[in-house]
């Protein structure tokens, strides 16, 4: 069963999309980054271009020819032929209908109100589900 990990009080979603997207590279793990829409997928891009002038993190657009070989994905369709399954990093405000493919889902959810509601909406209504989840609150030790 897929594995939920809800990351609260996130002050830059996008900057934290990325750390994660480096961790995660950095243990050879392929993940999906599922944006909000087209616009957030180019600043999600363009910020894994510049996340520092040390890392690079290889990844591409949904659709791009070298996808299947490339370990970061970042989409903002959830219908797009995706290659990876192990990860899928939400930063929409809805249930990604694919969830139930990945092995394990990062919930970001950042301090502003509206998107911390849908963000508790999704928690309750995993937890009916009987997902296994786990909580990460930004900021504290």
């Amino acid at each position: 069963m897929t594995r939920i990990d809800f990351h609260t009080n996130v002050p830059d979603k996008l900057a934290y999309a990325c750390r994660l997207a480096r961790k995660a590279y950095g243990s050879k793990a392929r993940l999906v980054l599922l944006a909000e829409d087209a616009a957030q997928a180019e600043a999600l891009d363009a910020a894994l271009w510049t996340l520092s002038d040390t890392d690079f993190i290889p990844h591409v657009l949904a659709g791009d020819p070298l996808a299947g070989e490339t370990p970061v994905i970042v989409t903002a369709d959830e219908g797009a032929t995706l290659p990876h399954h192990e990860m899928l990093v939400n930063l929409t405000r809805r249930t990604p209908a694919t969830l139930d493919r990945y092995a394990r889902v990062f919930e970001i959810i950042s301090s502003d109100e509206e998107d911390a509601a849908a963000g508790r909406q999704r928690y309750v209504a995993y937890k009916k589900q009987n997902y296994p989840l786990t909580h990460f609150v930004a900021g504290q030790p």
